[in-house]
């Protein structure tokens, strides 16, 4: 029996999860699922294949249900995968590189429908210039400039086993003594976005390293959940998050910059979306969200 257990977490997710739960009792690693959406597709194809079920009555949000997961395995090395991920490949070489206790986990290549998910399966940890250029829309009107490039690792050798510093937890191998050392994931960052790359930062803050290594596939579909995700909302849990971020990490001037960067972006898109849509609703939108950020330069005042 292998040394690790697997967590797959979903959210509306009967119409994706059948195949991912295949390959994961191909695997013969004890494994739970915890749907966040009370499913009953999702419950019957889980339950079909005798898998055991946590199902939340509401969206505890993607962190919750990871921490959910890993309470209820016993094994030291754990398997995060989102319920549109199909395993391609075995994953014995993920738990191969968590060996090393200075490795709290490791990720493979996820595949999909374009090929390997550059730009989203590692990233380096953002830097307040790469989510100021990011809110102010200079990634979408020059991607290729070289502060997205470096942060997205567009430049990275992806057949090369390496180092790296935040893998998406779409699929990602952790090991449970860091998990433990540091809390878990941090359920504030609700219902998504933002809770890998935090995790990540928390354990490279403690000396751990995170490792690709490009032989372990996956098969990726993506999206489903943040379909399932009304747009306004989408904007204020993407934004919120974000700004939870940079308060945890980053330091009060340059969190400064995030926030005035999150307002004026804010402002932009309002109007983009007015010419656009030739409707007010981008107003409410980015007026919740310039609220958001301006509740964040109080809290910044009353630091200093």
């Amino acid at each position: 029996m292998p040394g690790y257990g697997i967590v797959v977490v979903g959210f509306g997710s009967g119409g994706e999860i059948g195949p991912c739960l295949d390959r994961v009792l191909e695997t013969g690693a004890p494994a739970v699922v915890v749907d966040n959406s009370a499913d009953p597709r999702s419950r019957e194809e889980t339950l079909r294949r005798g898998l055991p079920l946590i199902e939340n009555p509401a969206n505890l949000g993607f962190a919750a249900a990871v921490n959910q997961g890993i309470e209820a395995l016993r094994e030291p090395l754990i398997l995060l995968l989102n319920a549109d991920v199909y395993l391609e490949t075995g994953i014995d070489l993920l738990a191969a590189a968590c060996e090393n206790p200075a490795t709290a986990g490791a990720s493979g290549t996820l595949v999909g429908p374009g090929g390997a998910q550059r730009g989203f399966m590692v990233r380096r940890l953002p830097t307040p210039l790469a989510l100021g250029l990011e809110v102010l829309l200079v990634n979408r009107l020059w991607p290729g400039n070289p502060v997205n490039w470096h942060y997205r690792c567009m430049g990275l050798d992806y057949a090369r086993s390496q180092d790296v510093e935040q893998p998406a937890a779409a699929f990602l191998m952790i090991r449970r003594d860091v998990w433990s050392r540091l809390g878990g994931f941090d359920a504030g960052f609700w219902p998504l976005w933002f809770e890998d790359v935090d995790f990540c930062a928390r354990a490279r803050r403690l000396g751990y390293r995170f490792r690709f290594v490009p032989g372990v596939v996956a098969k990726h579909t993506g999206g489903h959940t943040v379909g399932r995700i009304p747009l306004e909302q989408r904007q204020l849990y993407w934004y919120g998050n974000l700004l939870r971020y940079a308060a945890k990490h980053f330091s009060n001037r340059a969190r400064a910059l995030v926030v005035l960067a999150v307002m004026t972006g804010s402002v932009m898109r309002m109007v983009m979306g007015i010419a656009r849509q030739w409707s007010l609703a981008p107003v409410v939108v980015f007026g919740k969200v310039a609220a958001m950020a301006g509740r964040e330069a109080v809290r910044l005042a009353g630091l200093r």
